[in-house]
């Protein structure tokens, strides 16, 4: 077939093409007319410019299918790259081997596992380059076949290592086996660097980045390119791409919605959409969350669940590159688990004292309603109610039935177990409370801001929907015993900063006693501009 800017993805078209929904080769998307998004020019600067590369990026973010691109580009697959920005900046006279291991496909609980999956993959390549193994342990077997493939081929030999943690992660809550799984996987990396001779390219991609003392000593030559400006949107869709490539896809859709709900995804650069869930939006023709769904995630929740975390606090964290780029099996910070797998995504940036320091963010309102709604079911051991009363406070604000509120909160605190109380330290005190009322407010995806300045203070609490401003002020009557929290909003006089939009501004204060478990103070004042 030949490949032409006028038979594939010219968006002037506008004429629909498939959907490449979960698929990661290269030359099926190019032979079967599917719409794709050029990143070939990433792959041409990223030979130009080095030898050992390393990427992190979320799950379900296009990195298979960069890596299958890299392998068709390599070998010299001239035709599928008709069109791109490759076809005319390749030298296409010369053709590189091309080792190509993946853990993806893999379901690592025991080390047994891990070591049945490369003896699989590795006789796999050797009778791809016909070659017999001469030794038995997995180090070995890729030492030789990268030197026989090179001696043969009389061409340095490309590697390409996908999901490359994902036998670490897969037991991440068993520590000793996962410790087991990251120095097996120490030994099989550092090959690469004692092969450079024989090496023409290397690029390994994950969505963790493990430190490079306890998995990459062996291998510290490797460029990491995740928080690297150039690369940002390596993987992922940009705005442009979205209103070009997907050009027939927009009609019939909210550009603006779609742009709230998926776009966001930032490492320092041009911001993108999650590939899976934006092609499931053109697919479905609903606003769902697509990415979320595709993966619960049980670790990350236990985690956040037994570090006590105050869920308001998610939008707002503050951490350096360094935390944020790299943890071991046993010290896993939150901040970066949350970012690595993309829960939380980069909203601004500054340097201090030569430390670059980074302000965290929800990428967009699928994470922040999704998450939240999962939390809520963690925070209360309840995996049905908070979706029904989410829905039902939606309604509520809407409708400014703030009695109402009142009563869905005081039956919702009242439904927790005692047992889960007696286990929460964080139950103990405010953030408990305000957590769980917090998650509910962010499970809608509303516009809330937090501990929100004004000349005289910091509210709690701000909400702003449905053409109405709702200030919450909350406190613990056992740790406050004086004064009420709708008296300190007035004598704060908290509401002057969004008087004059022209809204009904209502004044809310909510005082929970540790000794009912349950809201016992809710003071209503609306004020009309």
């Amino acid at each position: 077939m030949n490949f032409t800017p006028a038979t594939l993805g010219n968006p002037a078209t506008l004429v629909r093409r498939r959907l490449p929904i979960g698929i990661q080769t290269f030359r099926e998307i190019r032979e079967e007319g599917h719409y794709y998004v050029d990143k070939t020019g990433f792959a041409l600067q990223m030979v130009a410019q080095g030898k050992y590369y390393f990427l992190s990026r979320p799950r379900r973010f296009g990195k298979s299918l960069f890596l299958d691109t890299l392998k068709s580009l390599f070998e010299g697959s001239q035709a599928l790259f008709a069109g791109l920005a490759a076809e005319h900046g390749w030298d296409w006279s010369k053709k590189y081997p091309v080792i190509r291991i993946s853990f993806g496909g893999g379901s690592f609980q025991t080390l047994t596992d891990l070591g049945h999956n490369l003896h699989q993959q590795l006789t796999l390549l050797e009778d791809q380059f016909d070659y017999q193994a001469r030794f038995p342990d997995p180090a070995s077997r890729l030492k030789d076949l990268i030197v026989q493939v090179a001696k043969r081929s009389q061409q340095r030999v490309v590697v390409l290592v996908d999901e490359y943690d994902k036998p670490i992660l897969d037991c991440i809550e068993d520590a000793d086996t996962a410790r087991q799984m990251r120095d097996v996987l120490k030994n099989f990396y550092a090959i690469l660097k004692d092969s450079d001779e024989y090496l023409k390219f290397v690029f390994l991609t994950g969505v963790s980045k493990f430190s490079k003392v306890s998995l990459f000593s062996g291998l510290n030559n490797l460029q990491d390119i995740s928080l690297d400006k150039r690369y940002s949107a390596i993987c992922g869709y940009t705005d442009a791409d979205v209103d070009t490539v997907f050009a027939p896809e927009l009609p019939g859709l909210d550009r603006a919605q779609i742009r709230q709900w998926y776009n966001g995804y930032n490492w320092l650069g041009e911001p993108v959409y999650n590939p899976f869930g934006l092609l499931k939006l053109f697919n479905t023709r609903a606003i769902l969350p697509h990415w979320f769904e595709t993966g619960t995630p049980t670790f990350l929740i236990k985690l956040l669940r037994q570090r006590q975390q105050f869920t308001p606090d998610l939008s707002r964290i503050v951490a350096s590159e360094t935390l944020l780029s790299t943890f071991d099996v046993g010290n896993i910070p939150v901040e970066a688990l949350l970012f690595q797998t993309g829960y939380l995504t980069i909203d601004k940036f500054w340097q201090e004292s030569g430390v670059l320091e980074i302000a965290l963010k929800y990428p967009n309102l699928e994470v922040q309603a999704s998450l939240n709604n999962r939390l809520l079911q963690s925070l209360t051991d309840n995996l049905s109610l908070p979706a029904l009363q989410v829905s039902r406070l939606h309604k509520l604000l809407q409708a400014a039935d703030l009695t109402g509120l009142k009563t869905m909160f005081q039956a919702f605190y009242a439904s927790i177990a005692n047992d889960w109380y007696r286990k929460n330290e964080l139950a103990r005190f405010e953030g408990y409370y305000v957590s769980i009322f917090y998650s509910y407010l962010a499970a809608l995806g509303l516009d809330i801001r937090l501990e929100d300045p004004t000349s005289h203070g910091r509210i709690d609490m701000t909400v702003l929907f449905a053409g109405q401003v709702f200030l919450f002020e909350f406190k613990v009557v056992e740790l406050e015993p004086s004064g009420s929290a709708l008296a300190q909003i007035k004598s704060m006089r908290y509401a002057d900063k969004f008087l004059g939009r022209g809204e009904p501004v209502r004044l809310i204060g909510i005082e929970f006693s540790k000794v009912s478990r349950n809201i016992v103070g809710f003071e209503v004042e609306t004020l009309q501009n």
